[in-house]
């Protein structure tokens, strides 16, 4: 690391499991590491808040692009991003960066990848931190089906489903896409409907924003903007297009439990969890994980936990890791 400027954002690439992977790292090389997971649409960009002040804490701070994101590389075939890759990526950058374990930390999609890397690979795992999405367990119904009974034949990650459509949707101007869905997801508003109006598309649930919420900016955008350019949509998507063949290939850990120290982080407004009690989520983590430290839901905030609370994220990350020494 940079001696002059020991938390400055530096960025490489590894091979990881046989694919190319931009990390960027913060803080010193030698401190405990803290592995950072993204979401979608997103990439190690989302986060800029945390890198910085995890890193001025002494921590080893490595935010990959998950595979087809952004910088990294994006596989043809769909069945190359199941969650076996994914929680595969995060032991492999592990490997990368030379550290034992880690605190892993997954945010929207990333977090079903931080909780079965911890399931998957306790050993590696020193805490394991959700952001909005929590761990429930392994349905004992196929998932694909179930969204559909509940939500309705043009849920959104159905409609996810289809080869190319939404593809070819949100990679036509990737600029409105993330200003669109960033705005629409985030706090103070209503959650939007998750379902696709018949012959329209996943945009139209998220309509231009009169203006930006404020933890997003302009120049915020022009990074996001850049990181997508040339990527694409489609790597993101085929994370989405493997939720059934996710189902078979974790038959084996049917009723088994994430055992690390684990903590669970979501914002009120938070799309992901609207309409359930915070209670009845508290529950079903309880029963799914052995060490559940801590359960906060952040009042108005949205889906964009990291982005949009980033000093009450911090301080929440930097307890539970203190705990853990």
């Amino acid at each position: 690391m940079n001696e002059t400027a020991p938390n400055a954002i530096v960025h490489r690439t590894v091979e990881v499991n046989g694919v190319r992977l931009h990390l960027a790292e913060a803080g010193p090389a030698d401190g405990p590491t803290v592995l950072l997971l993204h979401g979608f649409p997103e990439c190690w960009y989302s986060w800029r808040h945390q890198l910085a002040a995890l890193a001025a804490d002494g921590y080893h701070v490595v935010a990959p692009d998950q595979r087809g994101y952004a910088r990294s590389e994006a596989p043809v075939a769909v069945d190359a991003y199941t969650i076996l890759h994914l929680a595969g990526d995060a032991v492999g950058v592990l490997d990368a960066v030379s550290a034992e374990q880690a605190v892993v930390v997954g945010h929207d999609w990333g977090a079903p990848v931080a909780w079965h890397t911890a399931l998957l690979r306790p050993d590696r795992v020193r805490g394991v931190v959700g952001l909005s999405v929590p761990f429930v367990g392994r349905s004992r119904q196929p998932p694909l089906p179930a969204l559909a009974r509940r939500f309705g034949g043009t849920y959104y990650q159905l409609y996810f489903q289809i080869p190319g459509v939404a593809d070819a949707e949100l990679g036509a101007d990737p600029r409105a896409t993330l200003r669109r869905l960033l705005s629409r997801a985030s706090g103070g508003q209503v959650p939007p409907d998750a379902s696709v109006p018949a012959g329209g598309g996943f945009l139209d649930l998220c309509p231009e924003p009169g203006s930006l919420p404020g933890w997003l900016t302009e120049a915020d955008l022009d990074v996001y903007e850049r990181e997508y350019r040339g990527a694409g949509f489609t790597g993101g998507l085929n994370w989405y297009r493997n939720i059934a063949r996710n189902w078979e290939l974790t038959a084996p850990w049917q009723g088994a439990a994430v055992t690390p120290p684990a903590l669970y982080l979501a914002g009120e407004d938070d799309l992901v969890v609207a309409g359930t009690e915070p209670d009845a989520i508290v529950g079903a983590l309880t029963s799914a994980v052995t060490d559940l430290r801590g359960a906060t839901f952040l009042p108005g905030c949205g889906h964009w936990t990291q982005q949009e609370r980033p000093a009450e994220i911090n301080t929440a990350l930097l307890n539970f890791m203190a705990s853990l020494k």
